[in-house]
């Protein structure tokens, strides 16, 4: 995979909050993850260019800087974070529950 492995050691460095973890063995995949570490999706990349992985991380949200020292804007210092889906309203309970004790709106500053 000469592809896979110049996009590993030359791009990147470039990208902001994309990390490289060698398995050894292992095919290479792009695991996406969530601001709580939890595995959302695997993309295998064997069998894409480099240009082709570069479009993706792109496409994904992932922050490009010039060099790898250059600094991010602070627009995209969480990227490729996306808001947090709109929480449904809760439903009403059936008629023979308890009534659910009241949130407290700072018990889940997350949400």
């Amino acid at each position: 995979c000469p592809q896979v492995k110049a996009f590993v050691t030359q791009d990147i460095p470039l990208y902001h909050n994309l990390e490289m973890k060698h398995l050894p063995g292992a095919d290479p995949e792009l695991v996406l993850l969530n601001h709580r570490y939890e595995e959302l999706e695997r993309i295998p990349l064997s069998d894409m260019t480099r240009e082709e992985i570069n479009q993706l991380v792109q496409k994904l949200g992932f922050y490009r800087k010039e060099t790898p020292d250059a600094p991010v804007p602070e627009e995209f210092r969480f990227a490729p974070a996306k808001p947090l889906p709109t929480l449904q309203p809760p439903k009403a309970p059936a008629a023979d529950s308890k009534t659910p004790p009241e949130r407290d709106d700072k018990e889940h500053p997350d949400l």
